[in-house]
């Protein structure tokens, strides 16, 4: 089964949708190709209806709702390796993931909280979704949204 087909029956059973493509809100690009690889610009919980999640895990969230925050950053970084690539069956291997947690001080769970990315990526890719990664705290991120997450992608051929 493709990338592709595997996303539509992911997307059905679970009831997430993919978003429009997220504009970038500072002055850069959502990806860069170069050397075989498809280096992804981190992206924050933008929902279809343009709203994000916001606000620190352990105040204002609990860590399930970082994780959906997060799962709904890696439905944003489908959305723009689709672009980038024309298909998700470009996609060879996520190669590495750093997600960032707006969290409380004192906060140890962000690797539970990037799991929402990190599972969502292996329910579409399988083994190749199973990136190396990075999980950490910040005091706050741009907009106050909970997560942010960026990725390098090997390209398929």
């Amino acid at each position: 089964m493709s990338a592709e087909a595997r996303l539509e029956a992911h997307l059905a059973a679970t009831g997430l949708v993919l978003p429009p493509p997220p504009q970038p809100i500072g002055n850069y690009v959502p990806f860069r190709i170069g050397g075989g690889l498809l280096f992804l610009s981190g992206i924050g919980p933008r929902h279809p209806d343009g709203s994000s999640t916001i606000g620190s895990v352990g105040r204002e969230l609990t860590v399930e709702q970082g994780y959906r925050a997060a799962q709904q950053c890696g439905l944003n970084l489908l959305v723009n390796m689709r672009l980038a690539l024309g298909s998700l069956d470009r996609v060879d291997t996520v190669l590495k993931l750093l997600g960032m947690v707006n969290a409380v001080p004192g906060f140890t769970e962000h690797p539970k909280v990037i799991n929402g990315c990190s599972d969502l990526f292996v329910a579409v890719f399988g083994d190749a979704g199973r990136a190396a990664r990075s999980a950490v705290g910040m005091a706050s991120l741009p907009n106050n949204i909970s997560v942010e997450i960026e990725g390098v992608v090997l390209i398929r051929g």
